[in-house]
C-alpha cells in the first residue's frame, strides 16, 4: 500500500504533502533532530491527512493534486480547520 499525507506545523502555520508506504515511519523522520531538508526548520509537523493506494503512482498524483492550488486551498480551508477542531474537542 502507498499514501499522500499531509503534514501541519501548527507553530509555523505550514504544510507539507508527500508520499510513502509508512506514513508513521515518515512522520518521526520528518521530526527527527537529524533529518535535514525544508520541514527542519518548521517543527514539531502533525500527521492531519492519509490518503491509501495500490500503486506509487496513484499516490504521486494525488500529491500533486493536493500540491496544486485548488490542493492547497481545500488543505487550508477544510483539512486544517477540521484537524483544529478536533483539539478543541
Amino acid at each position: 500500500m502507498f499514501y499522500t499525507y499531509v503534514l501541519f506545523s501548527p507553530t509555523y502555520d505550514k504544510i507539507y504533502i508527500g508520499h510513502t508506504n509508512s506514513p508513521q515511519h515518515r512522520i518521526i523522520q520528518h521530526n527527527e533532530s537529524s533529518s535535514r531538508g525544508w520541514t527542519r526548520g518548521y517543527r514539531p509537523w502533525q500527521l492531519i491527512y492519509t490518503e491509501t493506494f495500490k500503486t506509487k503512482s496513484e499516490a504521486i498524483k494525488r500529491e500533486r493534486e493536493l500540491k496544486s492550488h485548488q490542493g492547497r486551498k481545500y488543505i487550508r480551508e477544510v483539512l486544517i480547520p477540521k484537524y483544529k477542531s478536533k483539539l478543541r474537542g
